[in-house]
């Protein structure tokens, strides 16, 4: 293959510049098209050896397969540091590559951070005679659940579109029962997980990423979250859901670095391979050793030099 720059065609045959000299702009034309020929198969290799490096990131750091639930336990570092040493977003110049695998964590809301108590719902579904689950099928099948996420209907609205898949089996009382149930499922907030993010913060930016509803900002009123993260980026407010690559890229803006440089954490696989052709660093996450894991030691406390 010729180096860059590499004379081809005709003018690589033009030997003598006062026969060609007639032909120079044509041929000038030439070489700079072969010199962009040659710049962009550069490119190309680059971009090839880059994928490569991106796909030995993602099998060191990814977080494993499916395990049971596990019992959270409650203590842990439920603050965060006066000082941090972490690159803040907004600032003029992206942090610069450290040999570390990434630059920000973006992480996940639901079945990460927060976990419903679905207790209540499953005693009136058996009370209804349906089997536990019925009314999130119906409630999370994504042509009921998707216009909720991206903000184009209310709770009340989702409710009421829950209760027309269940009226013809339970009747109409008891069906907005149960979709009343669904959406009021009480929630709390994972303080391991918690406190192994907030310990990730004071070493680089962390946002939340989450296919949410319009009431995103007042649920982690309710959990306490409001300082957990740099930035909440949430699906009904971009009207863009996980998986669509659209919604990824407004994260890393928000954290200000590339996406090659994010950690990606989420409980959802789809979720997990669309971070992962972005070419995000990615952890499955099912339980805090997972977390844990991939954060490496970012898992702990910056410590700030006096």
């Amino acid at each position: 293959m010729p180096g860059i720059g590499t004379p081809t065609g005709d003018w690589a045959r033009c030997q003598n510049r006062d026969t060609c000299w007639g032909l120079t702009p044509r041929l000038l034309v030439e070489a700079a098209d072969s010199i962009t020929a040659e710049l962009a198969d550069t490119q190309r290799r680059i971009d090839r050896l880059t994928a490569e490096r991106i796909a030995l990131t993602v099998a060191t750091f990814a977080g494993g397969g499916r395990t049971g639930p596990t019992t959270p336990d409650t203590e842990g570092d439920k603050g965060r540091s006066g000082m941090s040493t972490r690159h803040a977003p907004g600032d003029d110049e992206a942090p610069a590559a450290t040999g570390r695998a990434f630059d920000a964590v973006l992480c996940d809301l639901d079945n990460v951070i927060r976990f419903y108590d679905t207790t209540p719902l499953a005693a009136l579904e058996r009370a209804a005679g349906l089997p536990e689950g019925t009314t999130a099928d119906i409630g999370y099948a994504p042509e009921i659940d998707l216009p909720l996420l991206l903000g184009r209907i209310t709770p009340d609205a989702w409710v009421e579109s829950v209760a027309a898949g269940l009226t013809e089996r339970v009747g109409a009382e008891r069906a907005h029962e149960l979709g009343r149930a669904l959406a009021d499922a009480p929630f709390r907030a994972d303080e391991e997980v918690v406190s192994l993010l907030r310990r990730a913060r004071t070493h680089v930016p962390l946002v939340l990423v989450t296919n949410a509803t319009l009431q995103l900002e007042a649920d982690l009123v309710l959990l306490g979250l409001t300082d957990l993260a740099d930035a909440v980026v949430s699906s009904a407010v971009e009207q863009v859901a996980k998986p669509d690559p659209a919604i990824y890229r407004i994260a890393a803006e928000r954290a200000g670095v590339p996406m090659e440089r994010c950690l990606f954490v989420d409980d959802r696989q789809e979720n997990i391979d669309a971070a992962a052709a972005l070419g995000m660093t990615t952890a499955l996450y099912r339980q805090h050793a997972d977390l844990r894991r991939a954060l490496g030691p970012y898992a702990e406390k910056a410590v700030v030099a006096p």
